[in-house]
């Protein structure tokens, strides 16, 4: 009988530690929502979004799909100067972090982590990349080897999260336009474009659907909850 009761305590024991860190990791998942996530359908008018707005209001309905909807979602998007109106710098739009995925997994602490502001973060990298990367469902998002390649994000953003101040369009006529123009677009994945970028490795070669489709695109871009 005293081998049974300790063959038992032992089995008990040696489960417990086990059975506390998955609902430890759990619990971990649980107290980070969703608070990062690239868009896992486009608008599917290229690059015309209907500006910031539109951009905005698509963020907010995939998080509503998936119960997150009671924070405010902003698309990770600069705005160039134009007609009277100052630029707006993506990185200003989205808050100060930190930001996590669907999975709890966190993407960054701050924005000095995600866009790599010193020189010690710049060569850390934020954790941002194809399996964090994730859509407002948790999936992973299509990269490089995939069919179809969608890992070009709109931004209209240097590398630095902050608009352009040339006399070139980076940004589709601010979100407007989905034929003339172009795009600047970072990679969800950190694959190709020469820097590996998240956010700003290229620009497209028009603002039409067909075009953000044929270089590795969908009209997709990333959405961060502000607050």
């Amino acid at each position: 009988m005293n081998k049974v009761r300790y063959a038992i305590a032992t089995f008990v024991l040696a489960i417990i530690p086990g059975s506390y860190l998955a609902l430890a990791q759990q619990n971990t998942s649980q107290q980070h929502p969703l608070t990062f996530f690239v868009t896992s359908v486009g608008i599917g008018n290229g690059g015309n979004l209907g500006g910031l707005a539109g951009a905005d209001a698509h963020c907010l309905m995939l998080a509503t799909a998936v119960g997150v909807g009671n924070r405010t979602w902003h698309a990770y998007l600069s705005t160039q100067a134009k007609g009277g109106q100052p630029a707006i710098n993506a990185r200003d739009r989205i808050g100060q972090g930190p930001w996590y995925n669907a999975r709890g997994q966190q993407i960054a602490q701050g924005q000095a982590e995600l866009h790599g502001d010193t020189l010690e973060l710049a060569q850390l990298g934020s954790n941002l990349f194809k399996q964090s990367a994730l859509n407002e469902k948790g999936q992973v998002m299509n990269g490089v080897g995939d069919s179809p390649n969608t890992h070009d994000m709109l931004t209209g953003s240097q590398t630095d999260g902050r608009a352009y101040t040339d006399n070139q369009d980076h940004t589709c006529n601010n979100w407007t336009s989905n034929g003339e123009g172009s795009a600047q677009v970072g990679h969800s994945d950190r694959i190709g474009g020469g820097n590996a970028s998240w956010n700003s490795a290229h620009a497209t070669k028009g603002c039409s659907q067909d075009i953000l489709v044929s270089t590795g695109g969908a009209g997709l871009f990333y959405c961060f909850a502000a607050n």
